[in-house]
């Protein structure tokens, strides 16, 4: 394997614009509570989106004519830096939602997780969740630009250099995501390479917070896309079995929602729409093929909704390893790619 030399790829890294402008479209650098931030803006539509490449590439903040339809934990990056949770886009990888125990499959073997390294989160039952990723500081922009059709950024991550990352997934790869902004439409388009001499097993996903704010929460109504309803255990791990999702569209009056969902029901384009709508403000997200799997997550008394883009269902790699549900991978020096899009209206 050909691995480029930390002095070159630094000089890349210099040559990177810290602005471009065409005349609608920005991608800048920023900072922001004393954060560097990539700032994409459209001006026509009045939108921009900020991304945060320290703290694991997540675009935080998108706003629409001054509204903002991400929901953050925090008030500030520098409160956020110093005491991170889940808000805005988070990548969730090498897995994404919870494995069942500390050890999983993959082509036929088992793996087991370092826990002594301290470097993973564990849900309410300690079960792992959300991969390892979720923070991380060692994301680089290697592309920033804007032209006539739209501003973007491109952040690169090389997990295969560090080791404790290595010593609970033993794939080598390194990760490209791409966030673009074109028409008022946010894409997150994300590239995985396999630098391995094995297939290695894809179950990676987002989990973004999104809010409205022309109305309250039991006032939203929600499109479900999908025809089948994952069932899960009283730890929120699927059984393996599936039953007909029975209401696509529903009010959070009253309910919450924590589930996962399969059968996604797509357009002629390929996408699954999911949607939350106010009085007015709308934002439907739109998911891509590789992503067959969605998770909802919209708690009692919070104001906000998780629309989740998944390659595979929760505790994918113990599952599929059960034959109970596919499972994506990717051949040695192959490459996996998917997007989604994020599509505010009504703002």
């Amino acid at each position: 394997m050909a691995v480029m030399k930390p002095a070159l790829f630094l000089l890349l890294a210099a040559v990177i614009p810290c602005m471009s402008q065409a005349a609608n479209y920005t991608a800048e650098k920023i900072t922001v509570d004393g954060v560097e931030v990539v700032r994409l803006a459209d001006a026509a539509r009045q939108t921009e989106v900020l991304i945060v490449p320290s703290i694991g590439n997540n675009a935080y903040q998108m706003k629409v004519k001054g509204a903002g339809i991400m929901w953050m934990p925090q008030a500030s990056l520098t409160e956020w830096k110093a005491k991170p949770a889940m808000g805005g886009n988070p990548f969730l990888a090498p897995w994404a939602n919870r494995i069942s125990g500390d050890s999983y499959f993959a082509n036929g073997k088992r793996y087991t997780l370092n826990g002594d390294l301290k470097n993973f989160r564990r849900d309410g039952n300690q079960n792992p969740i959300h991969g390892l990723v979720v923070y991380a500081s060692q994301w680089r922009v290697s592309a920033l630009s804007a032209a006539d059709d739209g501003a973007l950024t491109t952040s690169r991550l090389e997990f295969w250099r560090y080791a404790d990352w290595m010593t609970h997934f033993p794939f080598a790869h390194s990760i490209e995501m791409t966030h673009r902004l074109r028409d008022g439409v946010l894409e997150v388009q994300t590239v995985i390479e396999n630098h391995s001499h094995d297939p290695m097993p894809v179950s990676v996903g987002y989990h973004p917070y999104y809010r409205l704010t022309d109305s309250p929460r039991n006032d939203w109504q929600v499109h479900l896309a999908a025809k089948e309803h994952v069932v899960l255990s009283d730890k929120l791990v699927p059984t393996g079995e599936t039953k007909p999702v029975t209401m696509t569209e529903r009010k959070l009056a009253g309910s919450q929602l924590d589930d996962v969902f399969t059968g996604l029901v797509r357009g002629p384009d390929g996408r699954a729409v999911f949607t939350v709508r106010g009085r007015t403000q709308s934002i439907a997200v739109e998911y891509g093929p590789n992503y067959p799997v969605s998770v909802v997550y919209a708690p009692a008394g919070r104001d906000f909704i998780c629309f989740e883009p998944m390659s595979g269902v929760t505790n994918a790699f113990n599952l599929a390893h059960e034959g109970r549900f596919p499972l994506q991978s990717i051949p040695p020096g192959g490459k996996w790619r998917e997007s989604f899009w994020v599509r505010p209206s009504g703002f």
